[in-house]
């Protein structure tokens, strides 16, 4: 597979949500694809969440192997078929690939920097992959994360 596809994969992942789709592309996705899919980004959240204890707790080697594994893609690599990937290539905007492309680099980075015990640059990076997510969410799934909204809320005005 490659990068450009793997990297595709994850950004597809946060875009996707049970009920409804955005204009990403992911609506005129195949069932199975999109419940690859899910299955991904439920194992990237999970991913998330537990790097945070084993960065607090010092655990770099349990850092590296999460992000490595986020970086490599969780289940998709194995379950994925040529035909899949084709479909993913074909309906996938150019900008949402980019902002996959960026989130790997640094789901790349954090597991080098980890490996490498420079724990200054844990934080940096475990914060550069979570900007990647509010990216992608702001741009390619409003409809479910309308908190990153760049509408301004109503807010009334009480006596």
């Amino acid at each position: 597979m490659t990068k450009a596809i793997s990297s595709a994969l994850i950004a597809l992942l946060i875009a996707i949500s049970p009920n409804s789709y955005s204009a990403s592309g992911v609506e005129s996705l195949s069932p199975e694809l999109r419940a690859l899919l899910k299955q991904e980004m439920l194992a990237i959240q999970v991913g998330m969440k537990n790097i945070v204890p084993a960065f607090a707790s010092g655990d770099l080697n349990a850092v590296s192997e999460i992000a490595g594994k986020i970086n490599n893609s969780f289940i998709l690599k194995q379950k994925i078929t040529e035909s899949q990937k084709h479909e993913l290539h074909e309906k996938l905007p150019l900008g949402f690939i980019q902002k996959d492309q960026q989130f790997h680099k640094y789901a790349g980075m954090l597991e080098h920097v980890s490996h490498k015990k420079h724990i200054e640059l844990v934080g940096f990076y475990y914060s550069r992959m979570l900007e990647s997510c509010i990216g992608c969410h702001s741009e390619y799934a409003k409809h479910k994360f309308p908190n990153l909204s760049d509408e301004p809320k109503k807010v009334e005005h009480h006596h």
